[in-house]
């Protein structure tokens, strides 16, 4: 029998009561992993009671002892880097190598989080008036809690985890039901750091359990990512109940190819970017926009680079490519091939009904390319999250940066260009928060926030860097006066 994964609460591993319960699988073989309980309510009620209880002590410490556990963490997540990431490829279902590369991302963070003591400082004015001061301070909101994806398991709960814990706040983390393993791995190391019971906790669940935390009134601040539809729910519920928010939706991300880019160069970046985890992460290329005489050559490289990749269970030697996650996603994912062509493109790659030696029940979708996608269809507009690469073709730059604004999401967008003059006009008129130029994946590094536009966030301050630093906390503005005559009665 597989293994029924318990809560982390209050210091302790602890057995969930949940009635209902969800098979957490390996993608590429089908096998089952673990056995993750949908967490009650009352589960959530325990956690938030522990954090608030324990939430004065942890941030009184002063922000230089608060990291310290953090430097520990640091230090085990080098050690037990492997380990982690060979969960993340057998429950995530990408490859190794893809699956280091997220957890340096996470590691990143906690360094980042680690300098707290400089990104908390608040500003002060003297004299704003004769003998008043006045000086502003951050201070911590209390219990915050975040709501994690399938596609980063161990990267994306450290966008929020060491900001919140840095800052002093206690923190709750309910991961996706789909990966519930690396985060238990992540929370056993979590509990060797050394961070005061309470302070960081664990909770297994599905939607009710988010309802739960959205619901909460100890908890007060929610940060997610996810889809589009599901940002938008848990944004409006987090509002309607007092709550800070900051949630990342989905994502349709192009690309625009020039006459004059490094063809050879583009079609590598391009299909890492289209193909790499599976086309299953929030700044993947999934249009591409060729303009002018770019579009010839340019098709026949990707379709050369997609037809050759490699597609495997991720622990294989030379395997480039995973499964996606479930096999609703690949049935869906299949489907928008099907539409697209329906609408009238050309299936120039077709990924659909293919089979990996050795692993025949895995879900697996190879890489797909469209091309001759209408602007205007369906299929131009939907996020397929999956290795599916649209191409549509400009005649200019305008019209190529017509097709980018029209879209509603505005995570990513980015150019391939030799001319410095495109490009800075390209940055400067696209609606989209991250912008690459000659890069396929426009992921910022933790000391700058990871932003999005449009539908692909809803909220103010994004995720990573001073952003976190200040949704994590509140400002408190002191203006003080100490009259010279009192200190000469006393």
């Amino acid at each position: 029998m597989p293994r029924r994964l318990e809560n982390y609460v209050e210091g302790g591993w602890r057995a969930s009561r949940a009635t209902e319960s969800l098979n957490v699988l390996n993608p590429a073989s089908t096998q089952v992993l673990a056995e993750v309980p949908l967490s009650p309510p009352e589960e959530v009620d325990a956690a938030a009671l522990a954090a608030e209880r324990a939430f004065p002590e942890w941030r009184r410490r002063p922000a230089g002892e608060r990291t310290q556990p953090l430097f520990k963490l640091r230090a085990l997540l080098e050690e037990h880097l492997d380990d982690l990431a060979r969960s993340v490829t057998e429950e995530c279902g990408k490859t190794k190598a893809e699956s280091v590369g997220e957890l340096r991302r996470a590691i990143e963070n906690v360094e980042v989080a680690c300098g707290i003591p400089s990104l908390m400082q608040g500003s002060n004015s003297e004299d704003i008036a004769p003998g008043i001061d006045e000086y502003m301070i951050r201070q911590p909101l209390g219990v915050v809690a975040a709501v994690t994806p399938f596609n980063f398991p161990a990267m994306i709960p450290f966008w929020f985890m060491p900001y919140a814990l840095a800052t002093g706040n206690c923190f709750i983390l309910k991961p996706s039901e789909r990966v519930p393993l690396t985060s238990n791995h992540l929370f056993h190391l979590l509990e060797a750091s050394g961070f005061p019971p309470g302070v960081v906790q664990l909770v297994n669940g599905g939607k009710e359990t988010v309802n739960s935390l959205l619901d909460h009134p100890a908890i007060l601040a929610i940060s997610f990512v996810g889809s589009t539809a599901t940002a938008r729910h848990i944004y409006s519920r987090a509002a309607a109940n007092g709550k800070r928010a900051q949630c990342q939706g989905g994502a349709k991300n192009p690309v625009v190819v020039m006459p004059d880019a490094d063809l050879e160069m583009t079609t590598r970046i391009l299909a890492d970017s289209a193909f790499g985890c599976a086309g299953q992460r929030c700044l993947a290329a999934s249009v591409a926009i060729t303009v002018g005489e770019a579009r010839r050559a340019l098709t026949e490289q990707l379709e050369e680079a997609a037809s050759r990749r490699k597609v495997g269970f991720g622990l294989e030697e030379g395997v480039e490519m995973g499964p996606v996650i479930s096999l609703e996603s690949k049935t869906r994912i299949e489907a928008l091939i099907a539409k697209g062509e329906r609408e009238g493109a050309s299936v120039r790659v077709d990924g659909r009904g293919k089979k990996v030696k050795d692993y025949e029940e895995g879900f697996f979708v190879f890489p797909t390319v469209l091309d001759g996608v209408s602007p205007q269809g369906e299929i131009a507009r939907t996020e397929i999250f999956g290795p599916v690469l649209s191409l549509m073709h400009a005649s200019s730059l305008d019209e190529a940066i017509q097709m980018v604004n029209a879209r509603s999401y505005g995570n990513m967008a980015c150019i391939f260009t030799r001319d410095g003059a495109t490009a800075r006009r390209f940055r400067y008129e696209v609606n989209a928060g991250n912008i690459g130029v000659n890069v396929g994946v426009a992921a910022p590094l933790a000391t700058f926030p990871f932003s999005g536009w449009g539908e692909s966030f809803f909220g103010d301050l994004h995720a990573q860097a001073r952003h976190g630093v200040e949704f994590y906390t509140q400002t408190k503005v002191v203006i003080e006066r100490w009259p010279r005559e009192w200190n000469r009665k006393f």
